[in-house]
This record gives structure tokens, sequence and C-alpha cells, in this order.
């Protein structure tokens, strides 16, 4: 299953590394891809829980990026 986002008012080249490694590091997840100049994360995962896998990427971002806002795309 493939899920798409933006990342609304991200502005770090840095702070979208750092989330796209942690994301990609989430159980479950099979891919995961943050296009800064586009501000989409894409997630793919095999997992029956992407709603949990989700939810987790959403406090990735906001403990990165506190000011950002997770969209669906």
């Amino acid at each position: 299953m493939k899920k798409a986002f933006r990342l609304e008012g991200l502005c770090c080249a840095n702070c979208a590394a750092k989330i796209e490694r942690e994301v990609r590091r989430l159980p479950g997840v099979t891919a995961a891809d943050l296009n800064f100049m586009t501000t989409k994360l894409t997630i793919e995962s095999d997992s029956d829980d992407m709603a949990g896998i989700l939810d987790s990427a959403a406090a990735i971002v906001k403990r990165i990026e506190p000011d950002v806002a997770m969209k669906k795309a």
C-alpha cells in the first residue's frame, strides 16, 4: 500500500532528510521518500497496520518540525 502526503510549512532540507530517514526505519515501512522541493512524503508498506505507521510518521514530523502540517496529497 502506498500513501502520499504534503508537508505544509516544511522549509528545512536537513529536517526533510531527518524525517525521511526516521520514517524509513519504522517497522513495516518498505519505502519512504520525501521530496523537499515538492514537500511530498510518500510511504509504502506491506503491513496491515498502515494506520499505526501513519500515526508514527506524523509524530516524527511533529517532533522534528513542530510547525509543519502533514496533509493528504
